[in-house]
């Protein structure tokens, strides 16, 4: 078990946030697949204040995706504090600050891993909100803005200095988004740093990659990203082989369909058919990626609205 603050989490693999992925459905997928710990998308502390609708749904959740982490973003210290004092209305288990994100709508406005690059600001942020919250507060962050300037570790430490119960790291700088290879050795290295635990990301996208991760850098925790896409049975992956050594036969075209229909569902319960079907899209390109004739059914689901038409498709597919 990896404690994180008060929070229990079973050191298998976790969730992490993705923005446009991670929603509730998916969440509720991966936890029945056997995800420890999952975190919503991030959401803006701004927008939270302004009480913006959409962005309350965003951080609705179910009592089976518990533990859960409600993800902020944002730059001002008295903001984010605000923000995370509505979250408590939700009740989330850990309340986690994004300041990893590499994209540029949001490193332009000075969040994300754009905060890697002011410390102090970075050390007010968890401060004000670890001491305004009374649930653990976790952060987010990257190696560093670029390969100039890898501070981690630095703002590791200050991050731990300010209150918070738990770092994630995901080895790259904002420059490298997610090319090239993550650095495992940064991750070592906070986790070398500090006592609070530290939880890894970038690059686990298999049960190899998970225990490489754990290995090389003693982290207490691993964080799946991009690795679960149309891919939840990743985490059950891991929790076997790690329970008992067993691993898992990869699942087969139908077994795929039959779970990807179940999350299309999942979907619909939380939001319009018209609306699921639509965001369904990138989600069946992934989980039939690297099966034979995918392309074409890519094509002719790009003008689907329904789920029944979509489900005449995917038989067809299954009998070519």
């Amino acid at each position: 078990m990896v404690k994180i603050g008060n929070v229990d989490i079973k050191k298998t693999a976790a969730l992490a946030p993705m923005a446009g992925v991670t929603d509730r459905a998916f969440r509720e997928l991966v936890k029945e697949y056997g995800a420890s710990y999952v975190v919503t998308e991030m959401v803006s502390a701004k927008a939270l204040c302004y009480g913006d609708k959409k962005t309350k749904q965003l951080i609705s959740f179910s009592d089976v995706q518990r533990p859960i982490g409600v993800q902020l973003f944002g730059d001002e210290p008295e903001t984010l504090v605000e923000a995370a004092k509505i979250i408590l209305e939700y009740a989330p288990d850990i309340i986690d600050i994004n300041m990893g994100c590499p994209v540029r709508k949001i490193t332009a406005n000075n969040s994300g891993s754009a905060l890697m690059k002011s410390p102090k600001l970075v050390g007010q942020i968890v401060k004000g909100v670890s001491r305004a919250v009374d649930v653990p507060v976790t952060v987010k962050i990257r190696s560093g803005w670029d390969e100039n300037n890898i501070n981690a570790v630095e703002v590791a430490k200050i991050i731990e200095q300010s209150g918070a119960a738990a770092i994630t790291i995901h080895g790259r700088t904002k420059q490298q988004m997610y090319s090239s290879n993550v650095s495992l050795d940064i991750i070592r290295r906070v986790k070398q740093s500090v006592r609070i635990p530290v939880i890894g990301n970038g690059d686990v996208i298999d049960v190899e990659s998970a225990l490489k991760m754990y290995e090389e850098t003693g982290c207490d925790l691993v964080m799946v990203g991009r690795g679960s896409l149309g891919n939840p049975w990743i985490f059950k992956e891991i929790s076997d082989y790690l329970s008992n050594g067993v691993l898992l036969h990869k699942p087969s075209l139908e077994e795929k369909i039959r779970v990807m229909k179940k999350h299309i569902n999942l979907m619909m319960n939380y939001t319009s058919e018209a609306v699921a079907i639509r965001e369904a899209r990138k989600h069946i390109s992934w989980y039939l990626k690297g099966f034979k004739n995918a392309a074409i059914i890519r094509n002719k689901i790009s003008t689907v609205t329904d789920f029944k038409q979509l489900d005449e498709i995917l038989k067809c597919y299954i009998d070519i």
